[in-house]
């Protein structure tokens, strides 16, 4: 998650849920011109359930205190009482954007520990899962975004494209969004007839497609006044936050575990670190815009 704040602070969490409440309950002689805004954990803007106490300075955020609220779900004290294999379909809500990503990281970590070497096509099979989820999480990130910022177009054609993919999760795994398709050792079943012609038939229309919110975009005057030097987060803060994936990588950081620590068979496939150089929403924007052609 990528944080549009000047300044976060995190303590334990009890004392940064109390912090925030009595934030909301301050006179406006305590805070002067300064309001203190409640976001979450259901508004228009947010795409989840986080709770996040803002303190504004007109259209400046100047602090932001995260309440992980409705985020919890006790994962890990579910688990305890499974099979590994019957963990598998919570995995899928871990992300609801890349659900396979999901189910393939968990079957990972368990294959580790037991010390088993999934074949070649499973392998395989398990990197077009990944990087289809990708495309599918940058889609819905991208899409979002512009919505949120008066780009409606944009955001159709992003769900759009997104849709499509949704037809070819259905097709492999039976299910469109809680896919449970990655299995302890392999997968509940092999590609299905068709599917790769599928994929190609979709890529083919994706790129062009891509190419338009591209143009869009890129180089909006107003998403670009909307997004430059928005939300600047520096390397130092950026590894301080432990951030991961294209918020890092937008902060100029070139670390992607595809290439620093190799999984499934990343190490033979041929492809690009993409990073910023800004840190700000606008480079995060243009890291998945490249990722997706990458993937």
């Amino acid at each position: 998650m990528a944080f549009t704040t000047r300044e976060i602070e995190s303590p334990d969490p009890v004392t940064r849920v109390v912090a925030a409440d009595a934030a909301l309950h301050r006179s406006d002689d305590d805070i002067g011109e300064k309001m203190v805004l409640n976001m979450g954990p259901s508004h228009p803007a947010t795409h989840g359930v986080l709770r996040l106490v803002l303190e504004l300075d007109g259209e400046i955020i100047t602090k932001a205190t995260p309440d992980i609220g409705f985020l919890h779900r006790g994962d890990e004290k579910i688990a305890e009482n499974m099979q590994y294999n019957q963990f598998v379909p919570y995995t899928d809500r871990l992300d609801y954007l890349a659900p396979l990503s999901n189910n393939v990281a968990y079957a990972l970590a368990v294959e580790k520990l037991m010390g088993w070497e999934v074949p070649a096509r499973g392998k395989a099979i398990r990197t077009i899962c990944c990087e289809t989820s990708r495309i599918s999480s940058h889609l819905m990130g991208i899409g979002a975004m512009a919505l949120d910022l008066g780009a409606i177009t944009v955001f159709l054609y992003t769900f759009t494209e997104r849709e499509k993919l949704y037809n070819l999760f259905e097709l492999l795994t039976g299910a469109r969004f809680t896919t449970s398709y990655t299995r302890v050792g392999g997968q509940i079943r092999d590609l299905p007839e068709g599917f790769i012609p599928q994929l190609k038939n979709f890529l083919d229309g994706f790129i062009p497609s891509l190419d338009e919110c591209d143009k869009l975009l890129t180089r909006n005057r107003i998403f670009v006044d909307r997004t430059r030097d928005i939300g600047v987060i520096s390397k130092d803060r950026a590894i301080a936050y432990a951030l991961s994936g294209p918020n890092l990588r937008g902060s100029g950081i070139e670390h992607d575990l595809r290439r620093t620590h190799p999984y499934l068979d990343y190490d033979e496939y041929d492809f690009d670190v993409v990073i910023g150089s800004a840190g700000d929403c606008y480079d995060r924007y243009l890291v998945r815009i490249e990722e997706m052609r990458q993937s």
